[in-house]
């Protein structure tokens, strides 16, 4: 029983992580962004590709041998080719849903992030301890694990001066 429990406790912990709720908008979102893709695609793309040609980018094909074709339809009806218009149709909707998604999404944000640090300032970054702080602390330590009580802070800080200054003489 406890061991189901604790499945099921493990399973809980995984669905309310940040990466699985942010993995399921992303997905959510990108289903929406697909039908916008999809518009300008047939709305824009298409009608400029269609001024140099054939407007649906299946139509174009290479024939690699022996092609026969429908007089009437057009199709192959026969022989191997090559559907370049369809390879060419999906790294056009690629490169359109990476540059809506960058343009209109992450670049947006970014700035905002960048807004919302300037806007924190450098005052509440913390600031790390210098060599001599560190030292100082773990000399307190050492004393006080050895004496049972916390040492003079006035007589630490004379004593590690001693010390940086005796490490600066050696160099």
């Amino acid at each position: 029983m406890s061991e189901s429990k604790g499945v099921l406790q493990g399973f809980k912990e995984f669905l309310m992580r940040g990466n699985v709720i942010e993995l399921a908008v992303a997905v959510v979102v990108g289903a929406a962004f697909t039908n916008i893709v999809n518009a300008v695609v047939k709305g824009v793309i298409n009608p400029i590709i269609g001024a140099l040609g054939s407007q649906n980018l299946d139509n174009y094909k290479a024939c690699l041998t022996d092609c026969e074709v429908n007089q009437k339809t057009g199709e192959f009806t026969s022989g191997i080719y090559i559907l370049w218009g369809s390879v060419l149709s999906a790294a056009l909707t690629f490169l359109i849903t990476a540059a809506v998604v960058y343009f209109l999404m992450i670049l947006p944000i970014n700035k905002w992030k960048e807004r919302q640090a300037a806007k924190r300032g450098v005052d509440d970054i913390p600031v790390n301890p210098t060599e001599v702080e560190l030292l100082i602390e773990i000399r307190d330590a050492l004393i006080a694990q050895r004496t049972g009580s916390p040492s003079d802070p006035s007589a630490g800080a004379a004593a590690a001066a001693g010390i940086i200054g005796a490490q600066k003489t050696q160099q």
